[in-house]
């Protein structure tokens, strides 16, 4: 097997905590929205645990800071507010970095034939615009977003379907390999068969990623990547 065979035919990654670090920009964005438009000093991370879906961050953040639940047009404003703020946020954010092993990770698998996706929890214009800074926008393909499902497992999925478009055949969920840095990327991963590759560049430990079902773990994306051979 050579080592362009060798690597998986598709590997979908999670944005913020595995490819970026955005350094707050979003907490900054989404407290932004609501001091704007309610007046009200909201901080998701009291309200949200880390990688939940926008939407569901945007109501679990307005119904306990606002005491009600959002109207359809209360959060298209939200959302419409916080994507705006997001850009510049992002843009002049001091803390933004790429993390590290990206980019070479991506040219090696890009290199290798393997299709590139996103699974991520943001909306998909905020994915888009959190790797825009750092040009990485080129290296994906497709994507599963959490404007397409509040549910984790259901964006995974709908992102391999995808995959299964572009390829012009089916693709089967344990021959994807799904990157993140949180529990719940593990938990989507495999809810939908798919191989969960954690990486500890975020808020979780390689112990605490481990223990959540990971089947491999790295410590940061600059270490080696696994591949098909080694299942």
């Amino acid at each position: 097997m050579t080592a362009a065979e060798s690597m998986p035919p598709v590997v979908l990654f999670d944005v913020d905590g595995t490819l970026i670090d955005s350094g707050g920009a979003g907490a900054r964005s989404w407290a932004h929205a609501f001091d704007k438009l309610y007046g009200i000093s909201a901080d998701i991370g009291s309200h949200t645990a880390a990688g939940e879906t926008d939407p569901l961050v945007a109501r679990k953040t307005f119904e306990a800071a606002v005491g009600r639940e959002p109207s359809e047009a209360e959060l298209a404003r939200l959302f419409a507010v916080y994507l705006l703020r997001l850009s510049e946020e992002v843009r002049t954010s001091e803390g933004y970095r790429v993390l590290e092993g990206v980019e070479d990770l991506l040219l090696m698998l890009s290199d290798a034939g393997t299709m590139l996706g996103l699974v991520s929890g943001a909306m998909e214009g905020a994915a888009r615009v959190k790797l825009s800074r750092a040009d990485l926008n080129r290296f994906f393909v497709f994507g599963g977003y959490g404007s397409d499902s509040d549910d984790r497992a259901m964006l995974t999925r709908g992102a391999i379907d995808k995959a299964a478009m572009l390829h012009g055949h089916d693709v089967t969920p344990d021959r994807v390999f799904v990157v993140g840095d949180t529990p719940l990327d593990v938990e989507a991963a495999r809810a939908v068969g798919a191989v969960p590759v954690a990486v500890a560049s975020g808020k979780f430990s390689v112990e605490e990623l481990r223990s959540a079902g990971a089947r491999y773990v790295l410590p940061s994306l600059a270490d080696r990547f696994p591949e098909m051979s080694e299942r």
